[in-house]
């Protein structure tokens, strides 16, 4: 699909018209990425926003023991990268290829300039940026106050709303995730994961198949969220 044709499909960039996305089209570049390919490290200068063409990119943070936090997965027509630009400080996170993904390049000046006449994609920035601070802030109420189980069956809900697919009454989540990668999506151990997995197998809640995870009763697994 042209870039003129995909950015209508971006919330960010839905109010312009044809001739405006057109001209924004002719800035912007495209860069393949396979599977595990990093797109950026936390403190690198950051002077580009992506745009997902296709594919996933997580954003995550390393502690310095070597543990990982996973902060978000973007799917296509998601944007990220613009906190660096707008503060000029530096990339917060890593974001890293989870599998084969095509991106879109807008460079800073650019972003800026686009952003300075359009008022609608300046209010999609803020409500983006907005969303972002309130699962930091959810994230962190969680580790407070929910324990393990809770957290983990939060995180599979949250997970079959954004990145799923129903086959009559079971949701698949859409994602070939680790359990080490579950693990560092709510901060416990991959130990612990494989527990909570084993009991909500048990229980018929959720099952894995061929590495995806399919959830059977979406409403008892809400439940145990809470």
């Amino acid at each position: 699909m042209p870039a003129t044709d995909f950015l209508k499909h971006v919330p960010l960039f839905q109010q312009l018209t044809y001739e405006d996305r057109e001209c924004l089209a002719r800035v912007i570049t495209t860069q393949s990425l396979k599977k595990g390919d990093i797109l950026f490290r936390k403190g690198t200068e950051g002077t580009t926003l992506y745009i997902i063409l296709n594919g996933r990119i997580k954003a995550s943070l390393l502690s310095h023991s070597g543990d990982e936090v996973v902060l978000a997965i973007f799917s296509a027509g998601d944007f990220f990268g613009e906190m660096a630009l707008l503060d000029g400080l530096p990339r917060s996170a890593d974001a890293t290829a989870i599998e084969p993904a095509e991106v879109l390049l807008l460079n800073r000046s650019d972003f800026i300039a686009f952003l300075m006449n359009n008022k609608g994609a300046m209010q999609a920035v803020l409500q983006s940026l907005s969303r972002r601070l309130r699962r930091t802030d959810d994230l962190l109420q969680d580790t407070c106050f929910l324990n393990i189980s809770g957290r983990f069956a939060k995180k599979l809900v949250e997970l079959a709303e954004t990145h799923s697919r129903l086959d009559g009454d079971e949701v698949y989540i859409d994602l070939f995730l680790t359990q080490r990668d579950l693990a560092s999506m709510v901060g416990a151990t991959r130990e612990s994961i494989n527990k909570e997995l084993r009991v909500l197998r048990e229980k018929g809640i959720v099952t894995i198949q061929e590495n995806n995870i399919v959830i059977h009763n979406l409403e008892r697994l809400k439940r145990r969220a809470h």
